[in-house]
């Protein structure tokens, strides 16, 4: 039975009261899950307790070949798979801990699941990072469960017994094509680790902070005195240092063909413990911005072979990337000469994956008229809800999460040292106050329109936006107000809409799933060597 988020909320509500309700409406005792630290790990530990529960027929026939290796939730289909979660402020092996599946659940309490057979898995997030990359290196994970599921009937217990290995940061995804996977062998050798420890990062942590990136030279680099433009790139939400081995391999693999210009690429690391900081200069994260533009890249330049002037600096990234880029380049427009930003998160926050934030009485949940706010969709038809969102990223833990990690990029520090919430997680209302503060500081449009007479001479004709008239979580929409603000202020910008393009097929033409890049490249190269680029 598929579970809506106002069942969800129903649920949630009767549990306040002490007691949950089968779909009749009869009253049913709560299912409590009994997880063991069995194996897994010799020494104690904490975490997020999370215990995923599916219909095992529609598991099965899922899974490849029918053997379901994990149970865990999908961003495309939230509601296919029940989570329950509590926090563990330690468990020793041998010891157990009993996890109330009707107190913090979505899509609701397990007690409402019809009775059937189901496949059950824990996991203890020791990172708290479960909203951003799922199962990572050192969570602690048991076998998936069959369970029967009866009117009266208990739930085994489940055991810890695995732990979740390191990942290979040149392992590529299984969908990867056998063109890439032939040529990262040759790529890699001309892939470098950079790391700088960042004074401006670390004074504002009080402790070491780093960025890192993966500079990728190219074909006759060594042999030559040549210097090269460079392309910062960084990834969406979910990316991060240790999965760029693919974007490593096509980018050597087109340069070797010449499909693209002879650039250095810069793959920039985003990632952190709450979300990715998208480079910008956050109360919250830090200043990282500041830290990228007056250390990482001033250090980078003593190391290769760079041009090292604006004209032979740009940017491109895509989804929370995208907005990265777009930020660095109205923030820091005498650093980069161009950005091409491809379906960045919203840059204009009248026209927030469809919410305007501006609004009185703005609610991320509910529309004016009293419908849901929709996040996802997928031909047409909406797949998820913001509020479903913000309901299983509230299960899954308080870290990590994409619309938390708006709140570590662009709000004000609360009072309890934490990002004020943009939105009540309850009632889906906006907080005026947080939202003025997300417009003075964060909202690139806002910022073009108040600032645009200072930019002009080192912003305009810089910003390339690409994104699909599809895509997949409305953020054409905003991609829209931000043209109509350039085109306003009589700049000269470069805003392409792709008709039916989707969020994930935006860079494919035919077979070619990079074909986008590979013209940007080209654009990018045009710009720092005149005359020079694809003929």
């Amino acid at each position: 039975m598929k579970h809506t988020p106002i069942r969800a909320a129903l649920a949630l509500t009767l549990l306040a009261c002490g007691a949950a309700a089968h779909a009749d409406g009869a009253p049913a005792t709560h299912r409590i899950v009994r997880v063991t630290l069995e194996g897994g790990t010799d020494k104690g530990t904490s975490g997020r307790l999370l215990v995923f529960a599916a219909p095992a027929d529609k598991a099965k026939a899922a899974a490849k070949e029918g053997k379901v290796e994990e149970v865990d939730t999908n961003p495309f289909h939230p509601e296919a798979v029940s989570v329950a979660g509590r926090e563990v402020s330690w468990i020793a092996p041998g010891q157990s801990v009993d996890l109330d599946t009707d107190g913090e659940a979505f899509p609701a309490g397990f007690s409402s699941l019809p009775p059937g057979d189901y496949l059950f898995q824990a996991v203890l997030d020791v990172g708290n990072d479960y909203n951003y990359g799922g199962r990572r290196a050192g969570d602690l994970i048991s076998e998936v469960t069959p369970v029967k599921i009866t009117g009266k009937g208990a739930i085994p217990a489940l055991k810890l017994t695995r732990v979740v290995p390191e990942r290979d940061v040149w392992a590529l995804p299984p969908t990867a094509p056998k063109a890439v996977r032939d040529v990262l062998p040759e790529a890699r050798k001309h892939a470098h680790e950079e790391t700088l420890q960042s004074k401006a990062l670390t004074a504002f942590g009080g402790y070491p902070q780093s960025i890192r990136a993966w500079v990728l030279t190219p074909p006759g680099y060594e042999q030559g005195k040549a210097s090269y433009p460079v392309v910062y790139l960084t990834h969406g939400f979910g990316g991060g240092f240790d999965r760029y081995a693919g974007t490593i391999a096509t980018v050597w693999d087109a340069m070797a063909k010449k499909e693209m210009p002879p650039m250095i690429w810069v793959l920039l690391d985003e990632s952190g413990p709450t979300g990715t900081h998208e480079f910008a200069d956050s109360v919250n994260n830090g200043p990282w911005g500041q830290a990228l533009t007056t250390e990482y890249i001033p250090w980078l330049e003593t190391r290769y072979r760079m041009d090292g002037k604006t004209s032979g600096r740009f940017l491109n990234g895509h989804s929370s990337g995208g907005w990265a880029t777009l930020w660095l380049q109205t923030r820091y427009p005498q650093i980069f000469g161009g950005t091409w930003s491809t379906s960045p998160d919203p840059s204009d926050f009248h026209d927030f994956t469809g919410i305007d934030l501006y609004r009185p009485d703005a609610n991320a949940y509910k529309k004016p008229d009293g419908s849901a706010n929709p996040l996802v969709r997928d031909k047409g038809q909406v797949i998820a809800t913001f509020e479903t969102f913000a309901r299983l990223e509230r299960v899954l833990g308080a870290y990590g999460g994409q619309l938390a990690s708006f709140e570590w990029v662009f709000s004000p520090r609360g009072k309890d040292g934490r990002p004020m919430p943009m939105f009540n997680r309850d009632t889906g209302a906006v907080d005026p106050t947080v939202a003025a503060y997300w417009r003075d500081h964060y909202d690139i449009s806002q910022r073009l329109r108040t600032q645009w007479p200072a930019l002009k001479p080192d912003l305009d004709g810089k910003i390339h936006l690409i994104v699909g008239t599809a895509d997949t979580f409305y953020l054409d929409g905003s991609a829209k107000l931000l043209k109509e603000t350039l085109d306003g202020l009589g700049a000269k910008s470069d805003i392409r809409f792709l008709p039916d393009k989707t969020h994930f097929d935006l860079y494919t033409e035919g077979d070619d799933r990079q074909a986008l890049l590979k013209k940007i490249a080209w654009e990018m190269y045009d710009v720092a060597r005149p005359g020079q680029g694809k003929k």
